[in-house]
């Protein structure tokens, strides 16, 4: 038993296998997959032959085409969701997504130094010796005791 390899030609019905995959989106190896070929088999056949590579483009757009008109007739009769979509995606269309608040406040330097002048604990010191630092006077002995 001899292996031969499969025999690679665009027939009319693999033609139209490549484009009815292509046309519901499919790519690559598994539009090769869904038309029935090995994703080699697929890639030598557009390297081969043009036309099978036509027929994907061709499914392709034609499915584009197709679900466009579709949604756009939804826009059209009030859908609203519909709409936004198609403006965000071939309009490139995007909803503000963030709030701009502008706060304009002067600051004076003099007000800002008179503020913290206010702030300030006013105290008094008294520089003491050693003998004195060392000293604890007899009322705080009784309440430490």
């Amino acid at each position: 038993m001899v292996y031969e390899p499969r025999k690679l030609e665009a027939t009319e019905a693999r033609l139209q296998r490549i484009y009815d995959a292509a046309k519901l989106g499919l790519k690559g190896d598994t539009l090769a997959l869904a038309a029935g070929m090995r994703p080699t088999e697929y890639r030598q056949l557009t390297q081969l032959d043009p036309i099978a590579e036509y027929a994907e483009q061709k499914g392709k757009a034609d499915g584009e085409m197709e679900l466009s008109a579709i949604l756009h007739k939804a826009a059209a009769d009030g859908d609203a969701k519909a709409a936004l979509e198609i403006l965000k995606h071939q309009h490139g269309w995007v909803a503000k997504q963030q709030l701009s608040i502008d706060v304009e406040q002067r600051i004076s330097i003099t007000a800002a130094l008179e503020q913290a002048q206010q702030r300030v604990i006013e105290g008094v010191f008294k520089q003491v010796d050693d003998q004195e630092a060392f000293h604890v006077k007899p009322e705080l002995k009784q309440k430490v005791a």
